[in-house]
């Protein structure tokens, strides 16, 4: 062998963008562009593949390919994920299948840059052919969506929702070690109860209960209007979908989290964000061996919350001039809320969107108001359960004197 001859590793190039240049001009009919980021995933594709070549139409008669396509991006991965999805789709033509591979830098070799790429991407496709009434959905590659996934969706868009947050369950792994899957069961009890709650406390017209509280990556889909006006999803490293969930509510958008529309998501305690489901399944494992109760909110003083935030509501609903009796109450509520009474005053009248608003009222109510303690999830369940009661107690005694008023009157 020459001696001068020096034996280099191949270039591999790496783009902080995909090159979508490779993918095929959207479908006429496209309506719902699917977004799967995929890395090291050759395990579980195939089933997420499988599930959504699946999907059914409300009649339970297969969904229309020509309606949806599947935009799989496997970005920096050591398997063969993307042959998988080139075989998959070499066998089921009718499915507008389509993968692209990417090596990002390492500063963005996250799932937040690559689902931000596809998003951004599908929200360009449907630009060109569903335009403001088009649907972005996200999955993941570890993820099987439910055969009536899209036509769910698309149900909950028409009813009105700008966006839609689908229930997300984990697999049965998440029950091969039993105090773990006591720690799951008392979080989605948790996770009900607190949002049965604010249901009771402050409804929501276009998410009303039944629902969930669940609005991540496996499941999360936003109209290409909403999508734009938010202007698109934050790359953030973890908790993208997060970060969208707030720019969404910042702006007001309406948001569903919609008990028909369910996937089936890995449990795997290993994932590759520093922050998500998998960490979360580790601290519960961890907790479960050390033999302590997870510790969250405590539920008096967040309902306490929630019931300032309605009252702030009607105050900015208010289109009528303001009375002083009005601005008292105001006044009041701006010293229940720890924030000046002048400066809520402005805000309210300068109006903008309500999210925005309260988003500034938590952040300057942070600086004057402690955080209480966290209390044990046990006994946050059973107070949310005191909670409900009372407030369904005042419900009944608010429903019997209008009776009684509506039969005083006839």
């Amino acid at each position: 062998m020459d001696p001068t001859l020096v034996l280099r590793p191949p270039v591999i190039r790496r783009r902080r963008l995909p090159d979508w240049k490779q993918l095929p001009s959207p479908h006429d009919l496209l309506e719902v562009s699917v977004v799967m980021p995929v890395r090291d995933e050759a395990r579980r594709l195939p089933a997420a593949l499988r599930s959504l070549a699946a999907q059914r139409d409300a009649d339970g008669a297969p969904f229309d390919p020509d309606r949806f396509e599947v935009i799989v991006l496997a970005n920096n991965c050591s398997d063969d994920s993307a042959a998988i999805v080139r075989r998959f789709a070499a066998r089921r033509p009718r499915l507008r299948l389509h993968v692209v591979e990417v090596v990002f830098p390492a500063a963005v070799a996250h799932v937040g840059h690559a689902r931000a790429c596809l998003m951004n991407e599908a929200w360009r496709r449907l630009s060109t052919t569903g335009g403001r009434s088009g649907v972005i959905a996200s999955t993941d590659g570890d993820t099987r969506v439910d055969p009536g996934w899209l036509a769910a969706t698309l149900a909950e868009v028409h009813a009105g929702a700008d966006a839609v947050g689908g229930r997300i369950v984990m697999d049965a792994d998440a029950d091969r070690l039993p105090a773990l899957a006591r720690y799951t069961c008392r979080d989605d009890v948790y996770q009900r109860l607190r949002s049965r709650l604010e249901h009771e406390i402050d409804p929501d017209p276009i998410d009303p209960w039944p629902r969930h509280h669940q609005h991540f990556g496996a499941s999360l889909a936003i109209t290409t209007r909403a999508y734009g006006h938010v202007g698109g999803l934050p790359a953030e490293p973890f908790l993208e979908d997060e970060a969208l969930y707030q720019a969404l509510r910042g702006h007001d958008l309406k948001v569903r989290h919609s008990k028909k529309v369910s996937v089936v998501t890995s449990s795997r305690w290993h994932g590759r964000v520093a922050v998500g489901l998998s960490w979360q399944l580790r601290e519960w494992a961890s907790l479960a061996r050390a033999g302590a109760d997870a510790h969250v909110v405590d539920p008096v003083a967040w309902a306490e919350e929630i019931a300032l935030r309605r009252r702030l509501r009607s105050a900015w609903a208010a289109t009528a001039p303001r009375s002083q009796a009005a601005e008292q109450r105001l006044q009041r509520l701006a010293e229940s809320l720890g924030v000046p009474a002048r400066w809520l005053a402005k805000r309210v009248a300068a109006g903008g969107p309500f999210g925005t608003l309260w988003r500034e009222v938590t952040t300057r109510r942070a600086r004057t108001v402690p955080p209480p303690p966290p209390v044990p999830m046990r006994d946050a369940i059973n107070a949310m359960r005191l909670l409900l009661a009372r407030q369904r107690s005042k419900a009944d005694a608010r429903a019997g004197r209008a009776g009684s008023s509506r039969a005083a009157s006839r």
